[in-house]
């Protein structure tokens, strides 16, 4: 039996902020919700489905750490460069922090890249393609870009 990633859990700090972003920037559908006081959640997916790929967690007291162990980044893969830009436009208009100018290789020389920027809590984001950056700069000579940010 092989494991597969199924979804990503996140803890948020305000589950109205987050599900904003997801939703209305990243354009996930809302699957369910629960707004019970002090079990508030959101199943996150796409349209239709009936499998989540992101569920929201109220339940953090503060924003993300990324000096401490546990997730580093949460990575989506888009169907092209040109829906990536789509994407880095969006997330510009919505004021969202960036830790790079613009869509990047993965390494110098790679096909591969993407966007990288935080959601509402500061937890570290990647939307990137297979191929279609080839002539996109790297920021880091010699470590994947994925992996400092």
């Amino acid at each position: 039996m092989t494991l597969r990633t199924g979804h990503t859990g996140l803890n948020v700090t305000d589950l109205d902020r987050s599900l904003a972003f997801y939703r209305d920037v990243l354009g996930f559908a809302l699957l369910a919700e629960g707004r019970e006081d002090g079990r508030r959640y959101a199943f996150l997916g796409e349209d239709g489905a009936d499998a989540p790929l992101v569920t929201l967690w109220q339940q953090a007291g503060e924003p993300y750490d990324g000096g401490r162990a546990g997730l580093h980044h949460l990575a989506f893969t888009a169907d092209s460069v040109d829906r990536v830009r789509a994407y880095e436009a969006a997330l510009r208009a919505a004021g969202v922090e960036f830790a790079h100018e613009g869509v990047v290789a993965h390494r110098e020389g790679s096909a591969s890249g993407g966007i990288f920027f935080h959601d509402p809590d500061g937890t570290r984001l990647e939307i990137s393609v297979p191929h279609g950056a080839e002539d996109a700069p790297a920021p880091h000579a010699s470590a994947p870009t994925c992996g400092f940010f």
